[in-house]
């Protein structure tokens, strides 16, 4: 198997157990694992220890946090690898080295905010951070899959660029959809039953809960906000969501309309990625109003995080193709072609 073919499959394999990390990081959450190797300010015996050991007891919630964990570790070691390929072979593509590393800062970064979040006791803006870090590093990994892909194809392959007003929607489409998951994130860890003892047993206090079992509609308003915190917290996730669907529908009327005055090849991308981000989109809706009609649903909620993933994941991808994201020429191949500088007589 040659060098950049090799590298091609780790990205890919990278990608993919990323992606698998944040559904158990879904699982995580809501098993109750997320202090299940120490309480909060535990400090080292929480994390990286495990109940103060480095392998963790016969204790299912301990169980569950220490294999997320070890996924983690999996995948830096694997991110770790892309970097050391990057810089041993790919020294002509500098933008390979720089995705990797980026997205291993991140991810190491990641760490941080776990740690942070395990001492903190699941803090719900640390544990909104820690999904939206995770969604930006899933993004570079998507992107350094594609430029893997480039290279193991010789870095040939047609320039596919979109309209102006295609790319800024589909930016604005992305930072929508981002904000959508990090507030369901903050939503759906911030409980405030536990901060008032005489009211630990109302679901009023429940952020996911907070408009009953209500969509559209919520307690028998369309969005009142104002009526109390968890409506509030629960609302801005609804806006959002909002937001992302409207814009969406944008990008597949911009392409439908546009597609007749794009090149065969980008017509035939860019229309698939948006049937596929559509096609996702309606299901993730479903499944979001399922979690408020059929009331707090574990696996229910494990599926709308992973629905939610794949929506990420192809607006990615999407954009990559609107904005003809490609492996730039090699530095040699570009001094070679650079036009001689002449010689005073």
């Amino acid at each position: 198997m040659t060098i950049p073919r090799l590298f091609r499959n780790l990205a890919y394999a990278t990608t993919a157990l990323t992606f698998v990390l944040m559904i158990v990081g879904g699982v995580v959450r809501i098993s109750d694992s997320g202090l299940g190797c120490g309480p909060a300010g535990s400090g080292t015996d929480g994390w990286p220890l495990c109940g103060g050991r480095l392998i963790p007891g016969v204790d299912t919630n301990m169980l569950v946090e220490y294999g997320h964990r070890a996924l983690a570790g999996i995948t830096t070691v694997l991110l770790v690898s892309l970097v050391v390929m990057s810089v041993l072979y790919f020294r002509s593509r500098p933008w390979i080295l720089r995705v990797a590393g980026v997205a291993l800062a991140m991810l190491l970064g990641q760490a941080v905010l776990g740690a942070l979040t395990v001492e903190h006791g699941l803090t719900p803006a640390l544990v909104a951070a820690h999904l939206g870090v995770a969604m930006l590093t899933l993004a570079l990994l998507l992107v350094l899959s594609r430029l893997a892909s480039q290279a193991c194809n010789g870095g040939r392959s047609e320039r596919l660029r979109a309209a102006a007003p295609l790319r800024i929607v589909s930016v604005l489409a992305l930072a929508a959809v981002l904000a959508t998951i990090v507030a369901g994130g903050y939503m759906a860890s911030h409980d405030l039953r536990g901060s008032d003892p005489k009211q630990a047993r109302s679901e009023a206090l429940d952020a996911h809960m907070a408009c009953g079992k209500q969509f559209p509609a919520c307690n028998d308003a369309f969005l009142p906000f104002g009526e109390s915190k968890a409506v509030d917290i629960h609302l801005t996730h609804r806006v959002f969501m909002y937001m992302s669907v409207l814009l969406i529908v944008a990008l597949l009327v911009l392409v439908l309309r546009q597609r007749s005055r794009m090149e065969p090849e980008s017509s035939r991308a860019l229309t698939r990625w948006v049937t596929t981000v559509v096609g996702v989109l309606l299901l993730q809706v479903l499944l979001g109003a399922l979690n408020v009609w059929l009331g707090e649903q574990e696996w229910l909620i494990v599926v709308h995080l992973t629905a939610g993933t794949l929506l990420w994941s192809a607006l990615v991808m999407f954009c990559a193709n609107a904005f003809g994201l490609q492996l730039p020429e090699p530095a040699a191949a570009k001094r070679r072609d650079r036009p001689a500088e002449a010689v005073p007589a």
